[in-house]
């Protein structure tokens, strides 16, 4: 189980060994190299960073506290499955807060709206070099200017922190679903709807995106549809 390009392995100084394991594994799976149900050895990934396995036990317990990892006995540690029921809540978690970050980014009148047509250029280069990784980024990208223009601190924690990990296992799994050119149109339509809608109706009409998107996506079939039963089972009794 190899996670890490050269650099991310390297100790940073002023951060502990195990604060460097935890931004490590929260890195690999944003990256997509960590997959649902993939198993994490320690004795490996402590070699890898070139830490004692102390610091690994430490950053795993605080990644199975904040639902990323799942430690089960005999067995060992995996990274999380998201059911379908899950992935409900967490789309019409993050509609919800969203919504409420568009409200407060039309309500300041300082907010440049040149800084999402900027992230949306990025995404339109990307789906016109028909790049998976780079529109994927520049979605990220995207979502997080939003964020970012609310100007609400806790709220910018809570998706970025809180919520991001899970929407990049999502999208991670399943956005090849859609079509590149018609998610790069869903985007312009976003744009243009967080900009036009009026003020009274905008957090209603964030929800509205949000429940067609995950409509078009997920009732298409099983959740990580990559990751067979059998195939999980199989996992488990080969280590």
């Amino acid at each position: 189980m190899r996670t890490s390009d050269n650099h991310s392995a390297r100790p940073q100084r002023g951060i502990s060994a195990s604060k460097r394991v935890e931004a490590h594994l929260r890195h690999a799976i944003h990256a997509g190299k960590l997959r649902p149900r993939q198993r994490i050895i320690e004795e490996d990934l402590a070699q890898e960073l070139k830490v004692s396995r102390g610091p690994v036990r430490e950053a795993l317990l605080r990644l199975e506290r904040d639902g990323l990892v799942v430690t089960t006995s005999r067995r060992g540690t995996f990274i999380r499955d998201i059911s379908l029921a899950e992935i409900d809540v967490i789309f019409r978690m993050r509609a919800k807060l969203e919504g409420l970050c568009v409200r407060y980014m039309r309500e300041n009148s300082s907010n440049d709206p040149s800084a999402l047509t900027r992230a949306l250029k990025k995404l339109k280069a990307a789906a016109a070099k028909n790049n998976e990784e780079q529109f994927f980024n520049a979605d990220m990208e995207l979502h997080r200017t939003i964020w970012k223009a609310a100007n609400q601190p806790l709220l910018y924690r809570t998706l970025n922190l809180l919520m991001n990990p899970y929407i990049f296992m999502i999208a991670r799994a399943y956005s090849s679903r859609i079509p590149l050119a018609q998610r790069r149109e869903n985007h312009e339509q976003y744009v243009r709807m967080l900009l036009k809608t009026p003020l009274d109706k905008i957090e209603n009409a964030v929800e509205r995106y949000f429940d067609g998107l995950y409509s078009r996506t997920f009732e298409q079939g099983p959740a990580f549809p990559t990751f067979a039963a059998d195939q999980w089972t199989d996992d488990f009794a080969s280590r």
